[in-house]
């Protein structure tokens, strides 16, 4: 079997940091879509109605490499499509994201609480990665690994897309040293340091992952680092990367973390953002050899968590001091 061809580049240029959305159109042997509209409205019509998908139709936002479609064109299997989607509103996070590191492979940003990584659902334009394309002037940048919405600190996106596959291997293969830090309960009856290994299960569509019996697929290793007040502040060490993994060991442990909207109570869904109790969970560091030029890197975030201020006075999900650093001479 033929591996399918490498789609064009698309015609259409970004929009507020936001590649257009592409659409390749499927084979149709039982040939239910006699015009690319047919098909369209097959696709898009019980999301964005009927109307919209002819007023988009009629106003050329649907592009070929070789200009504006028309819905009347014959379907043609194969053949790709652009078109930009219109953006709803959303609430700003009042947060920069930061850069700590920067060259001509990669950039090592800082990513503040309640900012997405990449476009998904409700959270477009008001991602890292549309921001930085804005802000760096960089279109074509990429993210090599995702950090949660809620989780502030480090994550590392690629400047050439070329390269990307190469940072993404790291992470599948295990090659990054991740370090986290999070404020939550102290229990002085808990034995600390710990690794907790366990089976993390998430369903599409459900906020909460569950533990349930069987083959462990996450491992998390649990340090204390300090306590006071009834809180601990604790150093983090994920072994593998399955979703809320760290916030679901910390919970099993009786460790919900400050602010966390989900473990052990899932909040209301589709409540505002609470920009002044951001969930307590940094990624502090991110520690790998370069596998483009063969550099050793460590970088550390410049934030802070808000729950355990320290005698600077700068505080949470947005507080940032100058300790960011890049340590090439440090191996991994």
């Amino acid at each position: 079997m033929r591996g399918r061809a490498t789609p064009p580049p698309s015609p259409l240029p970004q929009r507020d940091g936001v590649d257009p959305v592409r659409v390749r159109l499927p084979e149709d042997p039982d040939g239910k879509w006699p015009t690319v509209r047919d098909h369209l409205l097959a696709r898009f019509a019980d999301a964005i109605g009927a109307e919209q998908v002819d007023a988009m139709l009629a106003g050329g936002r649907f592009v070929s490499v070789r200009g504006a479609v028309t819905g009347h064109e014959p379907y043609t299997a194969g053949r790709y499509l652009w078109f930009h989607r219109d953006f709803a509103p959303e609430e700003p996070v009042p947060f920069p994201v930061g850069v700590v590191y920067r060259d001509e492979h990669l950039v090592i940003a800082d990513k503040p609480h309640f900012l997405a990584t990449t476009p998904r659902g409700r959270h477009i334009t008001e991602t890292a990665v549309a921001r930085l394309r804005r802000e760096l002037a960089l279109p074509l940048l990429q993210p090599a690994h995702r950090l949660d919405r809620l989780t502030a600190g480090l994550v590392l996106f690629v400047v050439r897309p070329g390269e990307r596959g190469a940072y993404q291997t790291l992470f599948r293969d295990r090659l990054v040293r991740k370090e986290y830090e999070a404020v939550a309960p102290y229990a002085p009856g808990l034995v600390l340091p710990r690794t907790v290994r366990s089976l993390i299960v998430k369903e599409r569509g459900v906020i909460a992952a569950r533990e349930e019996p069987g083959e462990p697929n996450s491992e998390s290793r649990i340090e204390l680092l300090e306590h006071r007040a009834g809180l601990g502040r604790y150093r983090l060490l994920p072994a593998t990367g399955r979703t809320h993994q760290l916030r679901v060991h910390m919970n099993s442990l009786g460790l919900p973390l400050v602010h966390d909207p989900v473990y052990p109570v899932v909040e209301a869904e589709g409540a505002p953002d609470d920009f002044a109790h951001p969930l307590q969970l940094l990624a502090r560091v991110l520690e790998f050899t370069d596998p483009v030029t063969g550099e050793p890197h460590r970088f550390e975030s410049g934030l802070r968590l808000s729950a355990w201020p320290e005698g600077d006075g700068l505080s949470s999900g947005s507080g940032r001091t100058p300790r960011a650093r890049h340590d090439p001479d440090k191996r991994p």
